[in-house]
């Protein structure tokens, strides 16, 4: 047998485990690190400094801020990146400077809160676009440089010094907010030609009115004692100002500062569809045989050179007595031209558009080819003759794009007309809810917005017509929201809850203000318009109609919206509809802001018209969605 071999020495073992475990050591390599959201080191910097109450609990170190379900509360990203910062009324203190690291920001909104120090340098943050920080405490000069803005806002801060020639760079700028400030120096300088909202009032400018800068209303400029030129006074002539009560902060400029068209803007997505009118005539094709129906039992028995008479009274089965009501009043016409006499709407064929509290809509086409709508009124107040004129008078002079046109009234003792102008493609109401099913063509982002920010200028020119008494529209809702034959909405209705009976007044379900319950018969008012018209924007937003019924019975559509909110922020606030459409997040939640606010339980606590109309400028004046070219399945985040 061989004898075994010899055992290394012990040493040699030694050397040798020694010689692999250094080896193995300069082959091993680090673990990489745990992923770190890019921009979570500036925001928890910017909330460790800033948020001494607390609001900013949902930011976590180990959070990631743009989760789409625990993301931080505030925070919009797109791409994974931070795009928004909304955080309006939060208490949050001291200075900002952090924030200036979030490279892809391209909103923040900071209001009505007690930031200190001067403005950092924004100037690297390229995509920026709405800046928003009135209402704080911060110092310093104007910033000497800024990224391409659309929106600037430092109103009622403690900034000093003179505005730079630099800010002519922002040659896309629309709104330049910065009264209530310490600013000083000349403005002759200016030349911003897309500016849209100024106002530099409660400063120290000193100088002239440049020519550019004049077409903005007097209270832009109020409380700059050595400013002068239009449209204050001439700096020629020592002319000692009349005195002017200060704007409240709230306060906004003259909506007519406002155009109704906005510059380089592309509006080819905002006009109805083919499709849309192909489904709204097929629509009305289908329902055809009931609109006859109902035409029948509500006319039938008499006619007039053949035709359906669409005035014969309600009450009267006989035709002497429809002549003989007809022939104690008289058509007034507020145009100054009779178009037609009362015979030849008699004898104009007619079609059923609708009924409700305050009477019956029709289509009437006359034998010229011309086409108007007829208003018959159910009942109407128990004022008089005069009193009602009087309230035709008033209504028959309001004359703007977005309302409806009152063109001629007919009164007599048992019967009274209302005739205006005919509107083309529909109302609101069908094109949000009529054929949701395959094949419809659904209404787009930039559509809707359109028709809200119309409908908002209708309203607030109707609310600012009279002071004395003040006008209220009384009845807002879709089926009042009328689209013209270029897609622009109309508001009809005006007024008429003021010429009709209580008893027969509208009682809207989901659009009436908590205030005027169904049984304390109040008058509506300014405030429960504006409420009406909140509804009117979430139904906008969700696609859903104004009052819903669920496991706990009727729910209106501001307490569900109220609901989710508080749940969870989820795409299920918003109409599916549209999801197809991409980078449309930040509009919609903007408009969803004014929607709570209109619709809030104090009457005192809901904005202005003329406020509603200029924030929903701000909205559509960022970028409008291109919304036909860049639809997707599903958006980016909600």
């Amino acid at each position: 047998m061989a004898a075994p071999p010899p055992k290394p020495p012990q040493s040699i073992l030694s050397v040798t485990l020694i010689f692999f475990l250094h080896l193995s050591l300069l082959h091993a390599r680090p673990s990489p690190p745990l992923y770190r959201h890019p921009d979570l080191d500036p925001l928890l910097s910017f909330k460790s400094s800033s948020d001494v109450s607390g609001k900013l609990s949902s930011w976590t170190n180990s959070s990631d801020p743009c989760h789409r379900t625990t993301g931080f509360s505030g925070v919009s990203c797109q791409h994974n990146r931070v795009t928004g910062l909304v955080l309006e009324g939060l208490n949050l203190q001291g200075r900002f400077d952090s924030l200036a690291s979030l490279v892809k920001l391209r909103v923040l909104n900071l209001k009505h809160n007690r930031l200190t120090g001067p403005i950092p340098d924004l100037s690297n943050l390229t995509s920026l676009k709405l800046v928003f920080l009135s209402y704080n405490q911060i110092s310093g000069e104007f910033p000497p440089a800024l990224p391409s803005l659309f929106r600037l806002d430092l109103s009622y801060n403690n900034i000093s010094g003179k505005i730079p020639v630099t800010i002519n760079r922002l040659t896309s700028l629309l709104t330049l907010r910065l009264e209530g400030n310490y600013i000083s120096g000349s403005i002759n300088f200016l030349k911003l030609p897309d500016l849209q909202d100024f106002n530099i009032s409660m400063n120290n400018i000193s100088g002239e009115i440049p020519a550019s800068l004049a077409r903005f209303p007097e209270s832009a400029f109020l409380n700059n004692s050595v400013l002068c030129g239009l449209p204050v006074r001439a700096c020629t002539l020592p002319v000692i100002p009349t005195p002017v009560v200060s704007p409240s902060p709230t306060s906004l400029p003259s909506t007519a500062a406002v155009p109704t068209k906005k510059p380089g803007k592309n509006h080819s997505g905002s006009k109805i569809s083919t499709l849309a009118i192909a489904a709204i005539i097929i629509g009305d094709v289908m329902i055809l045989g009931l609109v006859s129906l109902l035409l029948y039992c509500y006319f039938a028995g008499e006619s007039i050179n053949g035709k359906n008479t669409m005035l014969k009274p309600e009450k009267s089965v006989h035709p002497s007595s429809t002549t003989s009501s007809f022939e104690k009043g008289r058509m007034v016409f507020f145009d100054g031209t009779k178009r037609f006499e009362l015979e030849d709407l008699l004898r104009a064929s007619a079609e059923m558009l609708g009924k409700g509290g305050l009477g019956t809509a029709y289509k009437a086409v006359l034998d010229d080819g011309n086409v108007v709508a007829v208003k018959r009124l159910k009942e109407v107040a128990g004022g008089g003759k005069r009193e009602f004129e009087q309230q035709m008078e008033v209504l028959g002079r309001l004359r703007h794009p977005n309302v409806v046109s009152l063109k001629a009234y007919y009164f007599a003792k048992d019967e009274k007309l209302l005739v205006y102008e005919y509107m083309t493609n529909g109302n609101l109401f069908w094109l949000l809810h009529g054929n949701r099913g395959p094949g419809r063509t659904p209404l787009d982002w930039s559509t809707r917005l359109k028709i809200a920010a119309g409908a908002a200028k209708g309203l607030a020119f109707i609310h600012a017509y009279a002071t004395s008494p003040k006008l209220t529209h009384g009845n807002i809702k879709s089926t009042n929201i009328l689209l013209d034959k270029s897609g622009n909405a109309c508001i009809a209705d005006v007024g008429h809850s003021a010429i009709t009976s209580p008893t027969a007044a509208p009682r809207s379900a989901g659009y009436r203000a908590p205030e005027l319950s169904s049984t304390n018969n109040r008058k509506p008012t300014q405030k429960s318009d504006i409420y009406s018209f909140g509804v009117l924007l979430m139904e906008i937003l969700t696609g859903k109609c104004p009052s819903m019924v669920d496991n706990s019975g009727v729910l209106d559509l501001p307490r569900w919206v109220r609901s989710v909110m508080r749940e969870e922020w989820t795409a299920e606030l918003f109409d599916l509809e549209l999801m197809r459409y991409r980078d449309i997040e930040e509009e919609m939640v903007a408009l969803l802001h004014i929607a709570l606010a209109c619709t809030s339980g104090v009457p005192n606590q809901r904005p202005t018209m003329e406020h509603v109309v200029k924030t929903i400028h701000d909205i559509a004046g960022v970028e409008m969605s291109p919304c036909h070219d860049t639809h997707d399945s599903t958006s980016d985040s909600i």
